[in-house]
């Protein structure tokens, strides 16, 4: 008999209350029985609501439980050596923090809202014995780690290798690409961090920042209002910025 074609359904689809859910990195194929539904349900604690600069977890606590992102923003910060604060990423809506964590079990960094932020709190070693008895639910934990590990990557190339310019041009492209993936319009969103976090996490000063987005503007490749970002030629911006996603959360 011909193998049947998998199924694909989502957390989403679970329960009505998740319906609006963006956590699209938890797709199972079919296969799970009803107590694997309901297991799996129910280790989802939905809608913790953070305020802007609310400290989700800090660098050093335990690692208690992943996050996923339904609304909103948070950054990461790190310590460095001299005991500076590096900005060390943006997450957005249907994103996962925590997973830079499972590691030494210690979060390595310090997650905070920069807006209102909705998240949804996922028990990590709950996950981890759910993941040992639903093959689905592992291959997706992994494919997640390794995009992480990719996101990194990619992140000690652009600062390593482009200038600044090229730098802000792949960020911009990173957020737009982003939210596109969420069938938003990617040629309009606004930036959520101020233009020192932008900074901070580019490498880059806060004068050098707004003036190469000034640059960017007079040149006709974005237009800027405060915060909010319209990408104007987005082949010339690809171009700048190498063609690359810088897609570091931007992931997370």
């Amino acid at each position: 008999m011909a193998d049947t074609p998998a199924t694909v359904i989502s957390i989403a689809s679970i329960k009505a209350a998740c319906r609006s859910c963006t956590l699209k990195e938890l797709c199972l194929p079919l296969g799970l029985d009803e107590a694997d539904i309901n297991a799996l349900d129910r280790l989802i604690r939905r809608r913790q609501t953070l305020k802007k600069g609310q400290t989700l977890y800090r660098l050093g606590d335990s690692l208690r439980a992943l996050y996923a992102i339904r609304q909103g923003s948070m950054k990461t910060t790190g310590l460095m050596e001299d005991g500076r604060v590096q900005v060390t990423g943006f997450h957005l809506p249907g994103e996962l923090l925590g997973i830079d964590a499972i590691n030494t079990d210690q979060h390595p960094c310090s997650a905070e809202a920069l807006e209102t932020t909705e998240i949804c709190e996922i028990p990590y070693h709950a996950l981890e014995d759910l993941a040992l008895k639903v093959p689905g639910l592992q291959h997706q934990l992994l494919r997640i780690m390794s995009r992480e590990i990719a996101r990194d990557q990619q992140m000690l190339m652009t600062l390593g290798r482009m200038a600044a310019e090229e730098r802000v041009a792949s960020c911009l492209l990173s957020f737009s690409q982003r939210h596109a993936r969420l069938g938003r319009d990617g040629a309009h969103f606004k930036l959520s961090m101020s233009r020192q976090d932008l900074g901070d996490y580019l490498g880059l000063a806060l004068e050098t920042v707004s003036r190469l987005l000034s640059r960017l503007q007079e040149e006709g490749l974005i237009e800027v209002s405060g915060r909010h970002i319209t990408i104007r030629n987005v082949h010339a911006l690809k171009s700048l910025g190498g063609g690359g996603e810088m897609d570091r959360s931007a992931s997370g």
